[in-house]
């Protein structure tokens, strides 16, 4: 196949959801109103609480099984490398551009979270339904690709709610303290006078009272075993430490409704008679998986109306600089694709990742694809950033309208 072909093959799906995207962006202008504040709020819930998981479970249960899944092990290890390489280029990106320490964190959030679960549900599948798509047959490409999105998306979800959430929130808790350190040192300075007239007062005491004080400084409490003292002391520590690590993972979020459902649709697929009661056409529980099916076909399209509905404050502005927004570009859209190449074939070298070319572009995809809108989210709980993390997400997001086909593209010519 040409590398015209391939680019075609790569440019339909990304305009679909440009196209999509456009439609959102246009019912939540003030003048439609349709996908107005409360109304985003609202689909968001329905697609984060039912629509979502109900695709990832349906997916997963159709196409996942204990011998496929030794296969795609390396998935989860790959989301997990992509997090690391962004957090390492964003503290880069920090040194570099100087970055305010109130977006710091959501500089990190931006650079190591992707978009790993609506844009490879929309492109992946997209992709196989075009005629001469490189990965052979459509509907079994279609099956599989909905299989390694759905996996995609319930893994990110851990990563995005565990990893960039405690990072976004530590900076977040650490810009507060600075802040109430600030005020407290201003009232400090503030009551200088009040602490002035009191060392006057102290210094003309009676030297009868003067005495009496010092015998109060200077008395000796009871003495207590110091090893003992030691030991509760090491042992608080280490109480307050894990205290303070658990305090930072959202366990609610980490096992977000998508990923409880990916456990749900493994589990289904994985174990035989599960698998025989609810997934084919013989299956004499099938009516319960044509539900879930129907129910999750919603997903694409009120996920992909939502990015552009929130896309829509992005155009806004705010006073954020532009080196941070191009520094963000050039991580999300060049550093860490070629990277991804590089880490795909090593361990396609070393016989981790399988045969499968589409599992592969799948792996290298998510690499490529701009950040998740699940950090706008996050800025918004912290009341951190929100202004600059909307312009953010609508350039990374213009930008990634050509960068994905171009990469898309890459990594099929690279493939087949």
């Amino acid at each position: 196949m040409g590398l015209v072909d391939l680019l075609v093959v790569a440019l339909i799906p990304v305009a679909k959801v440009l196209l999509v995207t456009g439609v959102g962006l246009f019912l939540a202008l003030d003048r439609v109103n349709l996908l107005g504040p409360d109304a985003r709020h609202h689909l968001n819930k329905l697609v984060f609480y039912v629509f979502g998981p109900s695709l990832v479970a349906i997916n997963l249960a159709q196409t996942i099984t204990f011998d496929s899944f030794l296969t795609l092990w390396f998935m989860p290890v790959n989301i997990l490398i992509t997090f690391i390489i962004g957090s390492a280029l964003a503290w880069l990106l920090i040194k570099i551009t100087k970055t305010p320490k109130h977006l710091q964190g959501m500089v990190i959030g931006c650079c190591s979270a992707g978009n790993l679960g609506n844009l490879p549900l929309i492109l992946v599948p997209a992709v196989c339904e075009e005629p001469n798509n490189p990965f052979g047959d459509s509907s079994t490409c279609s099956s599989n690709a909905g299989a390694y999105a759905s996996l995609s998306l319930a893994v990110g979800a851990i990563f995005i709610w565990s990893y960039a959430y405690g990072i976004m929130r530590s900076y977040a808790n650490s810009c507060k303290e600075d802040s109430f350190t600030t005020t407290i040192q201003t009232s400090k300075e503030m009551s200088n006078s009040e602490a002035v007239s009191e060392s006057y007062r102290q210094a003309l005491l009676p030297s009868k009272d003067r005495l009496a004080s010092d015998e109060y400084l200077t008395h000796e409490l009871p003495l207590h075993n110091l090893a003992t003292q030691e030991k509760i002391s090491v042992f608080k520590k280490i109480f307050q430490c894990i205290n303070t690590t658990m305090k930072k993972i959202n366990l609610k979020e980490v096992l977000a409704p998508s990923a409880i459902a990916g456990i749900v649709g493994f589990i289904v697929g994985t174990v035989s008679p599960i698998r025989q009661l609810l997934i084919g056409a013989d299956a004499p529980l099938r009516v319960i998986g044509s539900s879930i099916n129907l129910t999750g076909e919603a997903t694409v399209a009120c996920m992909t109306l939502l990015v552009g509905a929130n896309l829509l404050k992005g155009l806004k502005g705010s006073d954020i600089s532009p080196s941070i927004i191009v520094g963000i570009i050039a991580v999300r859209n060049i550093l860490m694709p070629l990277l991804g190449i590089g880490i795909v074939r090593a361990a396609q070298h070393f016989g981790v990742v399988g045969s499968d070319p589409l599992f592969r572009f799948v792996l290298m995809l998510q690499y490529a694809l701009p950040p998740a809108m699940a950090v706008g989210t996050m800025t918004q709980l912290f009341q951190v950033g929100q202004s600059e993390s909307s312009v953010i997400m609508l350039w990374t997001y213009v930008v990634a309208a050509f960068s994905l086909t171009i990469w898309s593209t890459v990594f099929m010519w690279l493939l087949v």
